[in-house]
């Protein structure tokens, strides 16, 4: 099995972005399957074209989609993305699409296809936060997980997708008083179990409750 694990660039103002440093941290080898990362542009569109560029290349079975969600505490894979851009900053070119659809001929939302419920309780059992999520936001990482999976569905059937959010690192919240993060090495090792579980419920997912009431 091959792995392809994505991570963006720095976007915001900040000067790192943990999904980029974890993503490279990672071993070429998790649970038999074979990984190879890539640098991701923090730029609609532009970031679904290196992704597809990637997938031609090196032809993962999975990919796993890595982004930054500042402020959140925990490990999240992405239940869903929408067809939907609606940038509340610019991203990495200047670009701010406003209630764009990401795709005319793609459906209103793509489920992942990756064991997400399987993937949190790894991480929950190597002792730290995880929790699904059910909103990727409407930014650059809403709009890559949604590529990913219309590229599974269009062109690429057997090859599964999804995305998960990380929080900032511990040094992006020197001067972020009461804001949540996670060191860079609790980062990489919830990421590698993560992945441990894709490998592992590739073909069916846990049931286990995962939902939320708001």
């Amino acid at each position: 099995m091959k792995i392809l694990v994505t991570g963006f660039d720095p976007f915001g103002g900040e000067k790192v972005n943990p999904a980029l440093e974890a993503v490279k941290s990672l071993p070429s080898e998790i649970n038999g399957a074979e990984l190879h990362w890539v640098e991701i542009p923090t730029v609609f569109y532009k970031s679904a074209e290196v992704l597809e560029a990637e997938i031609n290349r090196y032809h993962p079975d999975v990919v796993l989609c890595i982004g930054q969600a500042g402020g959140r505490a925990s490990l999240t894979p992405e239940r869903v993305a929408i067809n939907q851009d609606d940038a509340r900053i610019p991203d990495n070119d200047g670009n701010q699409p406003i209630d764009t659809p990401i795709r005319l001929d793609g459906e209103a939302a793509y489920f992942s296809t990756l064991p997400i419920k399987a993937m949190v309780q790894a991480i929950k059992e190597e002792g730290l936060p995880a929790s699904v999520s059910n909103s990727a936001g409407t930014f650059v990482c809403n709009h890559l997980m949604y590529q990913a999976l219309y590229l599974a569905n269009k062109k690429f059937p057997n090859m599964l997708a999804g995305f998960m959010h990380i929080p900032y690192m511990t040094e992006q919240v020197v001067n972020k008083p009461s804001t949540a993060s996670m060191c860079l090495r609790d980062i990489v090792r919830g990421i590698e179990v993560a992945i441990a579980a894709i490998v592992d419920h590739k073909d069916k997912d846990l049931k286990l409750v995962g939902g939320t009431t708001h």
